[in-house]
Order: structure tokens, then C-alpha cells, then sequence
């Protein structure tokens, strides 16, 4: 396992052509651009942590059948400070850094200050965003890194700061038809609250603005504080809907007293996240129309989310699907010190990632018994049981049973819809099968092959398609065979 995750991979500057077993339909073409962890060793150093390692892009161009493939390392302030080093000097989620041994001891202490709410690294190398015509590498810091999307050459770093006062952001935005991007952040002690940031990119400037960024006409669509100052919740992704947006406030919490004295005491970030089994996970539900979040408190049992997969209206509910674990236990699994021989037994998931459905309904009855359902759907047993403290308690409809990285064919986001394209995950959490999973039948198609771990499986709709399943679904498959090369 330790060749599979430890070992650092290879950039192919240089686009090569691939070798095509079969046809590739006429109407597919464009460029597929991936990123992740590519680099986990510098000099004698090692990320401790596999979501840690230095990002390397990928791009896969399709062009009338054939395909040609290439990958460079994202030169992030990070990737640069730690190769002129030879050593890791930029701390990562999993992984603290320190950039000089030698200091002296006030240099030291005066180091440790400046890291009490950190500033935090450029090595991102989760997602690609779309913001107008430019291409953006993405993390869940402040910082993100435009790149050139045929070249891969690294471009300008870009703070969301100065645009927006968020310190984390998620790498998972949403696009509106006209290519709007909105996104979330979380904005930490400014002028004494802990605030959760909804922010719009508009796709296009202003005409008298021609020529500036879309980025300096970023806005604040609105914003929710955090139920606690020092200890704000950790998400992933958020959902929308055409008219609302649902954001899951979880008891998986970042300490911020932690964090900053985490630098002086040699502990990573990672260990200031806790998951709290006794807390709720709240359910917040933002009218788009107002920009106000509804006045009623939904609620629902301890969890874990990373990613959402989709959210409609129907009949005055919102519906929202996601994948939820019962602790946070995953991440514990990624640490490089499991991925070894003996990864089968450490990897073993205590909680399995799940497809649950939530109904949240949008107006409530104040006259409604307590302990009564409101949701009158029959499209979904989920429930939202009124209480006595006008509180309302959501049980979701349990869907399936270990899934994760899930995607749709996007022109259903927001909408209702019918399928899911996922990793299949059973006990452990590496991808072993492609998965097409029909939310309105419960029934699922499935693909894989012996030695084959796929990626996040990408839809693309075929030209002019009326079904939503009519395209081609994209994965990178990583062999665990040293015989047998990846492919896409």
C-alpha cells in the first residue's frame, strides 16, 4: 500500500498520447481536469497525512477519438519554500511544519504568535473552479491558485481575503445556469463573532467594469453565526435548491483555542477537530429570495457530512441528499502510518459513508400537535416531527449503504432528479467499484475490475440528451497492479 500512497508521483510535462481500447463517441471532446495529492516525501521529510501531500494536476484532452494525457505539480508558495528547502516547511492539515530548526528562542516564540490563527497554506489540491473564464486550483483555505487549464502552469495566488472576510472556504461551489459561482466560508472572530459566509463570484463583470476580475465584484449573499465563537462547525459542501440554500451546522468542530497554541505544543491542526456524539447537528435552511435564513430550528441526530449530493423542492419540503458517517473516524484512516501492510486490518471503516435523504418542510404550522410529522410526501419516508419547543426533528429515509465522492448529471443540481454516480466504499474506504444508483427504484448498476480503484466519477451529458442518464460517466482508475497502468 505504502507504493500506492507513499510514493511520490512523476509529472508528464510533455502531453503523451494514450492508447484507446475501444471508441470514443464523436461528440465527446474537451479536457478533463483532475488535481490531488501527488508529492508526500520531501528530502528526508513526510507529510504524516495522504490529504496532505503536494497537489499535482492532471488534464486529459479528448479530441476526435483520442486522448492525451499530462500532469504538473501546482508551484504553490507551499510546493516552492518546501523543494528550495529540501524539507517540508509549510505545515498541512495532518502535518506541522516548522521552517527553521536553528531559530533562536525569541525568533521561536515570536513564530508561535503569528501562527494563533495561522496562516495557512496554498497547496490546493482538492478541486478545480470555474470563476468567469478562469480556472482556479482549490483548497479549504483563504488561498487559491489559478492555473492554465492546457498548459497547467500555475498562475497568480489569489487571498479570498481580499475580497471577503472568510479564513476556510469550501472547495465544493455551486454554478447557476449563467455560470454564477456561490460558495461558503467560514469567517473566524471577526469583530467578535464566528460567522458561516455565503459569497457570491458573478460569471461576468459589469460592462462599464469590462476587463477586471470577477472576483473584485464578489459579494456577501449572507451569513449565519456559529452557535459557538471558538468552536465552529467543519464542513465540506453545503446544498442548494433553486430558491434555498441548506447548510449543515455538525458537531464536528474546529477548536480555535487549540489551533492557537497548537504550533507551540507540536500538534497539528487535524488534532484541534473533535467530533462531539452528544451534540445535534443542526439544519439551516437560507430563503435565496430574502437572503434570511427560516426562522424554524430543524435539528437532527450527530453526524458526520463531506459531501452532499443533491437538494430540490417538492409539494413546500426541501429534500436533501447526503452521504453521512456516524463519527468522524474517516480521516483517522487516511494517516500515511495506516496505509501500510497491515492497511486491510487499520482501515476497517467504523462507521460506513450512507445515502440518507432529509425533508425539511418550508413553512411550519404553528397549530401542528407536538410529535407530529410534517412532512405528507409520498415520495420519501423521511420525517420532520414537530416539538414542543417549536423546534423540529428531522429522521432521514435511509437510501443506500456505502457510497462516497457522488456526483449527478449537474444540469439536475438544484432540481429534482434520479441518479447518482459514486465510488462504491464498503468496509474500507478505498473505491473498489463505479456505482449508478437510481434514487427513484433503489436499485444500482455497477463497474469494476480486479486490482482497480476508480476516482470521483464524472457525468458528461451527451449533446442535446432528453434522459438524465443519457452521457458518459469519466474516472481515473489507479492500479494496485505494478504490472497494469492507470487509465482513464
Amino acid at each position: 500500500m505504502d507504493i500506492i500512497f507513499g510514493r511520490n508521483k512523476k509529472e508528464q510535462l510533455e502531453p503523451v498520447r494514450a492508447k484507446v481500447t475501444g471508441r470514443i463517441p464523436p461528440w465527446l471532446q474537451g479536457t478533463l481536469l483532475r488535481n490531488g495529492p501527488g508529492m508526500h516525501t520531501v528530502g528526508e521529510t513526510r507529510y504524516n497525512h495522504w490529504f496532505d501531500g503536494l497537489a499535482l494536476l492532471h488534464s486529459f484532452t479528448i479530441r476526435d477519438g483520442e486522448v492525451c494525457y499530462r500532469s504538473k505539480y501546482l508551484r504553490s508558495d507551499t510546493y516552492k519554500a518546501n523543494i528550495e528547502a529540501n524539507r517540508i516547511v509549510v505545515s498541512e492539515f495532518g502535518t506541522i511544519a516548522y521552517p527553521d530548526p536553528c531559530k533562536n528562542i525569541f525568533s521561536k516564540a515570536f513564530s508561535y504568535l503569528s501562527h494563533t490563527i495561522p496562516d495557512f497554506t496554498d497547496n490546493c489540491l482538492i478541486n478545480i473552479m470555474k470563476c468567469g473564464e478562469d480556472f482556479y486550483a482549490t483548497t479549504e483555505t483563504n488561498y487559491i491558485r489559478k492555473i492554465n487549464p492546457q498548459t497547467l502552469e500555475t498562475l497568480e495566488k489569489v487571498d479570498y481575503r481580499n475580497y471577503v472576510t472568510v479564513n476556510l472556504a469550501t472547495a465544493h461551489p455551486h454554478y447557476d445556469a449563467a455560470g454564477n459561482v456561490l460558495n461558503m466560508g467560514t469567517s473566524i472572530m471577526d469583530k467578535g463573532k464566528t460567522r458561516y459566509v455565503v459569497f457570491r463570484i458573478p460569471a461576468a463583470v459589469p460592462e462599464d467594469k469590462k476587463g477586471t476580475n470577477p472576483l473584485k465584484h464578489t459579494e456577501v449573499f449572507c451569513s449565519i453565526t456559529s452557535r459557538s465563537l471558538l468552536s465552529p462547525s467543519y464542513y465540506h459542501s453545503f446544498g442548494v435548491t433553486e430558491n434555498h440554500i441548506v447548510f449543515l451546522e455538525q458537531p464536528f468542530k474546529l477548536d480555535i483555542l487549540k489551533m492557537s497554541t497548537a504550533y507551540i505544543r507540536g500538534a497539528n491542526w487535524a488534532a484541534c477537530l473533535a467530533f462531539h456524539k452528544e451534540d445535534k447537528t443542526y439544519i439551516h435552511v437560507i430563503d435565496q429570495r430574502t437572503r434570511k435564513p427560516l426562522p424554524t430550528k430543524f435539528y437532527t441526530d450527530p453526524m458526520v457530512v463531506f459531501h452532499h449530493v443533491n437538494a430540490y423542492e417538492e409539494d413546500g419540503c426541501l429534500l436533501f441528499d447526503v452521504i453521512t458517517y456516524e463519527d468522524s473516524s474517516l480521516y483517522e484512516l487516511f494517516y500515511l502510518a495506516n496505509l501500510n501492510q497491515d492497511f486491510e486490518e487499520n482501515c476497517r471503516l467504523t462507521s460506513i459513508p450512507t445515502l440518507r435523504r432529509f425533508a425539511v418542510p418550508l413553512s411550519v404550522d404553528k397549530n401542528a400537535e407536538a410529535g407530529s410529522n410534517l412532512i405528507k410526501l409520498t415520495s420519501t419516508t423521511a420525517k420532520a416531527l414537530k416539538e414542543k419547543d417549536d423546534q423540529v426533528y428531522c429522521q432521514p429515509e435511509l437510501l443506500y449503504e456505502g457510497l462516497e465522492l457522488p456526483r449527478i448529471n449537474y444540469a439536475r443540481n438544484g432540481k429534482r432528479y434520479r441518479y447518482v454516480f459514486a465510488a462504491e466504499v464498503q468496509w474500507s474506504p478505498i473505491p473498489t467499484k463505479i456505482l449508478k444508483y437510481d434514487v427513484l427504484t433503489k436499485s444500482s448498476l455497477k463497474w469494476g475490475q480486479e486490482h482497480c480503484w476508480p476516482a470521483e466519477p464524472l457525468f458528461v451529458p451527451t449533446l442535446g440528451a432528453q434522459d438524465e442518464d443519457d452521457g458518459i460517466i469519466l474516472s481515473a482508475i489507479v492500479s494496485t497492479d505494478p504490472q497494469k497502468l492507470p487509465f482513464l
